[in-house]
């Protein structure tokens, strides 16, 4: 028994020794979040497990530490002020919603992908960032945790006209193109509209990456003048990334993915993959509002490099 309680006392010793005691700051964050977590290596690690969620890939029941544990992390960076960053494990009715309380409250998205085939219910992983004091970054995330689990596990459109069935015609597409500022190019009952970036001079091996090549902001456009379907893709700089993704969002088009479609390239350029339905004319007016967003936000030396 006392060869026991040694080894018990040498073991919480070890546990103790190897993670370090929160810091008040971050004890706060924790607080604020009602979440739970710990520091070490000089990082809060906040837990943002889904253990709400009953996950199975490809029929085999999997536990939550298998990868649908979300997290918060911060850490000092210069001038006191600390980097947050994360990754969040939703469902897909709880992306944009989320997504929207992030943007609001002044942090960014950099990411929106999966992680898994096959997999029920369908889950998306958010990444997050923000530069700021501790108590501040836990304030702007705080509406967004708050919205976790909270969702209908019922599909509920976000956008005007999402409840009924999207038919073929009539398309006033000469409006569409007006509002867009730039004309399409019909393909049987769906009418595309494709804006190369030859501003950004992109080449990948000393060939010009064009509009052909991938290097394009697009949407297509379904339905009729009162009930379309809107599907698209925007090339961005990282500057441009989340005045983009505001956009999208203030005129109600859901975000669906934020990626990579081309590696080794300078500048880097982000894709941006969005779709919503509702009035023909609502939808063309959110293209050109994003379409407006590209040139805008602070540009970084990175952003610059080209």
């Amino acid at each position: 028994m006392q060869r026991m309680k040694t080894m018990l006392a040498g073991l919480l010793t070890a546990c103790a020794a190897f993670s370090q005691q929160v810091p008040a700051e971050y004890d706060q964050v924790l607080k604020a979040l009602g979440k739970s977590g710990d520091f070490k290596d000089n990082v809060l690690k906040v837990n943002i497990p889904r253990n709400d969620l009953k996950v199975t890939i490809d029929g085999i029941a999997t536990p939550t530490p298998f990868g649908f544990g979300g997290w918060l992390a911060m850490t000092k960076g210069t001038g006191g002020m600390d980097v947050m960053m994360g990754d969040l494990v939703l469902l897909e009715d709880e992306v944009n919603p989320i997504l929207s309380a992030l943007l609001d409250n002044g942090l960014e998205v950099t990411a929106i992908h999966n992680h898994f085939f096959f997999e029920s219910p369908r889950i998306f992983y958010m990444h997050v960032h923000g530069h700021g004091k501790a108590a501040d970054l836990a304030r702007m995330a705080k509406p967004a945790l708050d919205l976790i689990g909270r969702g209908s596990p019922q599909h509920q459109s976000t956008v005007t006209g999402g409840g009924s069935a999207v038919n073929a015609g009539p398309l006033d597409t000469a409006k569409i193109a007006s509002i867009a500022g730039h004309p399409g190019e019909q393909n049987g009952p769906v009418y595309k509209i494709t804006i190369g970036r030859d501003d950004l001079k992109l080449r990948e091996m000393g060939a010009v990456i064009n509009a052909r090549m991938g290097l394009n902001t697009w949407a297509a456009f379904f339905g009729s003048d009162t009930n379309a379907q809107i599907a698209g893709d925007v090339a961005m700089l990282e500057h441009e990334v989340t005045p983009v993704l505001k956009a999208l969002r203030a005129n109600g088009l859901n975000v669906v993915a934020i990626h990579h479609h081309m590696t080794g390239t300078q500048p880097t350029v982000y894709f941006l993959h969005y779709w919503g339905t509702g009035p023909a004319e609502k939808l063309a007016t959110g293209f050109k509002a994003a379409l407006n967003g590209l040139g805008k936000g602070k540009r970084t030396k990175t952003s610059m490099a080209h």
